[in-house]
């Protein structure tokens, strides 16, 4: 898995718990439900500081878009009432012949 992939799934995963960043110690802690192993992302970057700021500046969170409240939506408006239409028959005109 190359680093940029690493960063992206990291990002990914942060996205879904709806945090921006996290400590090794809270990542170890999630064990196998994280996308990459926190020992190969510090083999790859160095260090977790240098795996957060890759990430964030690869794959930058912004937590604003993801905390905001869903926009409500529009209520429907009521549906029409259909009214049958009057029909009004008209009497047949017998046509005179004319010679």
């Amino acid at each position: 898995m190359t680093k940029d992939k690493m960063a992206k799934a990291l990002s990914e995963f942060l996205v879904k718990r709806k945090v921006d960043t996290i400590s090794l110690s809270d990542y170890k802690g999630l064990g196998n439900d994280v996308p990459v192993k926190d020992y190969l992302l510090r083999r790859a970057f160095g260090s977790w500081s240098r795996v957060l700021s890759a990430m964030q500046k690869r794959y930058p969170i912004d937590l604003e878009t993801l905390l905001a409240p869903a926009p409500a939506p529009a209520p429907k408006p009521a549906p029409k009432k259909v009214t049958p239409k009057k029909t009004v028959v008209k009497p047949k005109v017998e046509k005179k012949d004319v010679k």
